[in-house]
């Protein structure tokens, strides 16, 4: 039985996603402490080193699914407009993959099982894989 993309988005707990800016924190009001240039390099690396690793979520082209139904998967599990889906759609269907955008690994990973999820319920062969960011 075929659900509507939203009602299997509803179903399986999924909201649009965007990617997670790092956040650094501030030091508390009121504390002591002193800072030398030194240990504020070092602290601005250790910062960045703390950062999960970043992971694509990518769609691969096949030729059965409908390039309607790749924008609605787009517009719908990651939030794109019509035009940034299309794009996407476009560069799946001439390049062969596209990048549908950069998450943490466990959003990467429920974005990847939801398109699969979704692409089999519509019995469509689109497979979504991720892959770590460089």
């Amino acid at each position: 039985m075929k659900r509507s993309i939203e009602t299997a988005i509803q179903t399986s707990g999924g909201e649009p996603a965007t990617p997670r800016a790092s956040q650094i924190s501030e030091p508390v009001a009121g504390s002591q402490t002193k800072h030398h240039p030194t240990e504020v390099e070092e602290a601005t690396e250790e910062v960045a080193n703390d950062e999960p690793p970043m992971y694509r979520v990518v769609l691969l082209n096949d030729d059965f699914t409908p390039m309607e139904f790749v924008v609605q998967v787009l517009m719908q599990l990651f939030g794109m407009n019509f035009d940034q889906a299309s794009a996407v759609m476009l560069e799946v269907h001439h390049n062969g993959r596209g990048v549908c955008g950069e998450f943490t690994r466990e959003i990467a990973e429920t974005r990847v099982g939801q398109v699969n999820q979704i692409a089999r319920e519509h019995e469509y062969p689109l497979m979504c894989v991720m892959e770590r960011a460089e």
